[in-house]
């Protein structure tokens, strides 16, 4: 008999890819705002304890990286003292808890990929929720996997890095994108393939402890720009585009520092897996293609 999930936030671009490819499985249940709002602990609580699942999924974060300097309160009961509320509950039921997070809990100096045993240190306010909210599952539960990821896209939200600079295209002729920071762009479906994989592997394999799991391979968000264009444009999307321009982070300011460079080693997940994550160019090639088709 498989386990019952209890996936939080499946409204996301990643929630919805990991509906999508667990509802099969017939034994999941699914919440997200409003009938679930993370800033609502008590609800939070209820909601578990009523569905007393095997396994917590989170996929719910505030991810407004710079919308959260000027709101930093709401952005810590989302992404630091909710997690803390789910891990709590988690350990409660003997539930095994996977909880998101992201690269921007380190500070982008470094030059070679992040291990998950790398010294964090956060640049934002995003940042430093999202670590708060590691360190209180890790005090707290016992039986937990967190996924640190970067720079989803998906199929799916309207938000995204993908869709963002396909709407661009269609509207300007130039384009200026930063190309001075450095990491590898992670399709929310191959995020959702993985940790499907992880939770069907927990039958012979303990899981436990930080994750890396990205696509491989490394771009600038220039590189993935044009790299946008170049797809779209053989697939038939309609685009006034005519050039990119590489600019630096100084010339494209925002509330929120970034980190430079924060690519995530993914050897140890591979391990795991029994496989090491695709290329990301060819998995832009397959979302674009899904996009079209839909």
């Amino acid at each position: 008999m498989s386990q019952s999930i209890l996936l939080i936030g499946n409204n996301g671009q990643l929630g919805k890819e990991l509906e999508t490819i667990l509802a099969p499985d017939g034994n999941i249940i699914t919440v997200a705002r409003p009938t679930v709002d993370l800033t609502q602990g008590d609800i939070l609580r209820k909601v578990i304890d009523l569905n007393k699942p095997q396994i917590i999924i989170n996929a719910a974060a505030y991810t407004a990286v710079d919308k959260a300097e000027s709101e930093p309160e709401l952005a810590k009961i989302i992404n630091a003292t909710a997690p803390l509320i789910i891990a709590e509950e988690s350990q409660k039921l003997g539930a095994f808890l996977i909880h998101i997070s992201t690269d921007y809990v380190f500070n982008g100096s470094s030059c070679s990929p992040y291990q998950e045993s790398s010294a964090t240190n956060p640049l934002s306010v995003y940042g430093k929720t999202k670590l708060a909210g590691e360190e209180a599952i890790q005090n707290t539960c016992n039986d937990y996997l967190i996924l640190r990821t970067a720079w989803v896209y998906g199929t799916y939200g309207k938000s995204n890095f993908v869709k963002t600079m396909l709407r661009l295209g269609a509207e300007k002729e130039e384009i200026r994108v930063v190309a001075d920071q450095i990491g590898s762009p992670t399709w929310a479906k191959d995020i959702a393939s993985a940790i499907a994989s992880l939770i069907q592997n927990r039958t012979t394999t303990k899981i436990t402890g930080i994750y890396h799991y990205t696509n491989s391979g490394v771009a600038s968000w220039y590189d993935f720009a044009v790299a946008i264009f170049e797809e779209a444009q053989q697939l038939g999307f309609p685009l006034k585009m005519q050039r990119v321009v590489p600019i630096t982070t100084p010339e494209y300011p925002t509330p929120a520092c970034r980190p430079a460079y924060s690519v995530l080693a993914c050897e140890k997940i591979s391990a795991v897996l029994g496989t090491y994550p695709p290329h990301w160019r060819q998995r832009l090639r397959k979302m674009l293609k899904e996009l079209v088709d839909s």
